[in-house]
């Protein structure tokens, strides 16, 4: 069953949902320490995570594909969202300089589109960010999360799934080796037990990230991009 995103925003009102947030946006920040001035696009749910970058981006806009929903970002101001085909985005070639995928490649119809989609959208030297649920892991099998649902891969499977899409994978990490239960013990450890699995199980992590170029040597297959765009735009604004 998809989970849309009113489920995803009930997750990430919880307690363990805001100890999530703020393990990836340690590891987002990581990989991206300064965006000033870069023009940045989320793809899938990603409004917890753009805001680390909001203010000094001098673009942000965070689209999701219909069968999540529109998912209001930011909260309380002028909306920067909206959804659209995953395979189909409304947008020029060449027009992000960053490009951050979360909660949307395990929901997507078709992934290899998704990717294509991206690479499309992908300044020559810009940076895509994949993260999605570990296939090892417990997370993966958890349906209270948003991270229970769709197609989750092993890091491998990951890497693998870019390189043949024309990426150039150039780090790879792994998040949330506490398990996905919201338990007031668990949740104390939770910073512990994120350490603890970093050293000794690094295979079973929860969720596996991946940071990628493109590879110039790649072309898209002609035929392959989408006739049609389509853009549902937040009736809020």
């Amino acid at each position: 069953m998809a989970v849309d995103a009113r489920d995803t925003a009930e997750f990430y009102a919880t307690p363990l949902g805001r100890l999530t947030t703020s393990l990836l946006r340690r590891k987002l920040l990581g990989l991206w320490p300064d965006c000033a001035n870069l023009s940045i696009l989320g793809l899938g749910y990603t409004g917890p995570y753009l805001h680390l970058w909001r203010e000094q981006a001098q673009r942000s806009i965070a689209l999701s594909p219909p069968q999540l929903g529109l998912a209001p970002w930011p909260l309380g101001r002028p909306s920067l969202a909206c959804a659209a085909e995953e395979d189909a985005l409304p947008f020029p070639d060449l027009s992000f300089d960053r490009i951050l995928l979360v909660h949307g490649l395990e929901q997507a119809e078709n992934a290899r589109r998704t990717l294509r989609e991206a690479w499309r959208l992908l300044k020559d030297d810009g940076r895509l960010i994949v993260v999605v649920p570990n296939r090892r892991g417990l997370w993966a099998y958890a349906e209270s999360t948003p991270f229970g649902h769709g197609q989750p891969y092993s890091q491998g499977q990951l890497a693998r799934l870019l390189s043949s899409l024309f990426f150039q994978v150039e780090d790879q990490d792994s998040a949330l080796f506490a398990p996905p239960l919201d338990w007031p013990p668990l949740l104390r450890a939770f910073n512990a037990l994120e350490r603890l699995g970093n050293a000794m199980l690094p295979r079973f992590s929860g969720l596996t990230l991946a940071q990628a170029s493109k590879d110039m040597h790649g072309i898209i297959p002609v035929g392959q991009r989408a006739k049609g765009r389509r853009v549902l735009v937040d009736a809020g604004r």
